[in-house]
Order: structure tokens, then C-alpha cells, then sequence
């Protein structure tokens, strides 16, 4: 019986402290500067948002079958990847836009062009490597904020970056791995 006592009282003690260490996480972020920080909350609400757009993307008919990378940055969501055909980039545009929380949506997808074959894959994935790896290696770069995807040799670079010399950076690093025939950056700069 004293147990049950005991429990009663610092559950709710425990879930307070939890309730107001995460409301202090979600304060404002500094807004001076241009690529001022983002706060713990807002990266949560981000991961949030990014989550919800790629099971609202999943869930829909039109587009669910498609490798879409999505990356989220104070709730402006950036699509990339590849599409079958400009209907299914005009559907993950509101598709995404419909998602609570989402401010805004950069669609950077682009259309597959011709048949993709196994070899072509493999190739595809030892490419994405290849540059994942690269931008790993560099040390001005922050490789995990850049998402790679390729196609038949073309990499595709979204997400979001400090500034315009760091995207540069990214484009080079990309443009210098074995295999790769095009870059197409779509980098954004964070805000």
C-alpha cells in the first residue's frame, strides 16, 4: 500500500519535470542572422513534420511508390528524388502542404528518365555512397545535413546548408566521385 502511495505522487512529479523540460525546449529560436539556430524543440517538431509528410506521401495513392527524400528546417519542407511523371510531383506537393505543421514546401523532384536496370542500380548505389562518403570526409562539410539520391549516374543533393560556399563545396565534392555524370543541387540555405 505504501508503494501505491508513493507511485501516486512522483509519477505525476516526474511527468511535470518531463512536461517543462520540453516546454522549455520549444522557446523561440534566435531569429538574428541568417542562418540562426534552430532550438531542441524545433528540430523535434521538424523530425515530426517529416515523419507525418512521409507517411501522408506513403498513405497516397498517386505517390507512395516513389523514393521521395524529404528534409525539414523550422517547418519548410524540401522534396527530392525522382518521379514517374509530373502528376506524381504535383501530388507530393499537396500532399505535403495538407500536413499540420508544414509553413511551406520546396518540391526540387525531377522526372526519371528511361528504363533504370539492375546494373544501373547497383551503379546508382555505389555512386550514393561514393558521395556520402566524400562529404563524410570533408571537414567543412555537414554531411548529414545533405541527402543524396542518384539515377542513372545524376546525383541529386537536397536538404539544408549554412551558406552558398558550404552548397558549393557539397556541388564539387559530388562532381568528383567516380561514376557521377551530373549533379543537380538542391541545397537550400538554412534561414
Amino acid at each position: 500500500m505504501t508503494n501505491f502511495r508513493q507511485t501516486k505522487y512522483i509519477l505525476p512529479a516526474i511527468s511535470i519535470s518531463l512536461l517543462m523540460t520540453l516546454m522549455a525546449c520549444n522557446k523561440g529560436a534566435d531569429t538574428n542572422g541568417p542562418n540562426a539556430a534552430t532550438t531542441i524543440g524545433v528540430e523535434i517538431d521538424d523530425s515530426v513534420i517529416t515523419t507525418k509528410v512521409k507517411t501522408a506521401l506513403m498513405a497516397d495513392d498517386t505517390v507512395k511508390s516513389m523514393d521521395v527524400k524529404i528534409e525539414t528546417r523550422k517547418g519548410e519542407v524540401l522534396l527530392s528524388g525522382f518521379a514517374d511523371n509530373q502528376a506524381q510531383i504535383d501530388r507530393s506537393m499537396v500532399v505535403a502542404m495538407t500536413v499540420e505543421g508544414v509553413k511551406k514546401v520546396d518540391n526540387k523532384m525531377s522526372l526519371k528518365e528511361g528504363v533504370q536496370t539492375v546494373g544501373n542500380k547497383i551503379d546508382d548505389s555505389v555512386i550514393t555512397a561514393g558521395v556520402k562518403a566524400a562529404l563524410l570526409g570533408d571537414a567543412q562539410m555537414k554531411s548529414l545535413d545533405v541527402s543524396v539520391v542518384t539515377r542513372k549516374g545524376e546525383v541529386q543533393l537536397s536538404g539544408f546548408v549554412d551558406s552558398d560556399t558550404q552548397s558549393q563545396r557539397a556541388l564539387g565534392i559530388a562532381k568528383g566521385v567516380s561514376g557521377v555524370t551530373s549533379v543537380v543541387n538542391n541545397l537550400a540555405i538554412k534561414k
